[in-house]
């Protein structure tokens, strides 16, 4: 194998209100599509801080996570480039706290709307990723007590990630 492997990091908020789950409709490259809010985890934030950020930009929803859900891996080929790439999701379960109705949406968000189970499920095929419909059915078997969540802080992140870049080295001996 040649090159280095890197999967793309992404964080996702799945998100269940009055039997409803929290969607975002997106432009992508292959067309209109349905997802959790989610995105890249940036650098210089833990994954814990990812997915509340994700959700506020693409929902305008402030949210508390509760625990993780899973990591998730998928792999994809880009309809565009042609490019083969690999997916390591953090999903984590949330509480919606608040709606800032006002908010403008991220870039290519269409619009946060909430399906039942069942209405996401009809629109599989329209959905971002087949984690996407994993995610929903890991919730449901978590809230039937079929599956734990995994403590936040076991979600762990070095401050060294949190300020910036790394200090140089200290040679031994000193």
């Amino acid at each position: 194998m040649s090159g280095l492997w890197k999967p793309s990091v992404t964080v996702a908020a799945i998100v269940e209100h009055e039997g409803k789950f929290l969607l975002v409709e997106e432009h992508t490259t292959d067309g209109i599509k349905f997802n959790q809010p989610a995105g890249h985890l940036d650098a210089g934030e833990s994954p814990i801080s990812g997915a509340i950020r994700e959700a506020r930009e693409e929902s305008a929803w402030e949210l508390e996570p509760v625990g993780l859900l899973g990591v998730y891996m998928s792999r994809y080929t880009s309809s565009r480039t042609g490019e083969d790439v690999t997916y390591l999701r953090f999903a984590f379960a949330c509480r919606a706290l608040k709606h800032h109705a006002q908010q403008a949406l991220d870039e290519g968000i269409i619009r946060a709307l909430w399906l039942t189970y069942d209405e996401a499920k009809a629109c599989e095929e329209h959905h971002r990723s087949p984690l996407v419909m994993r995610c929903i059915e890991d919730y449901m078997a978590w809230k039937r007590r079929e599956r734990p969540l995994t403590p936040l802080d076991q979600v762990y992140t070095h401050p060294s990630v949190l300020y910036g870049p790394m200090p140089a080295a200290t040679p031994k001996g000193i």
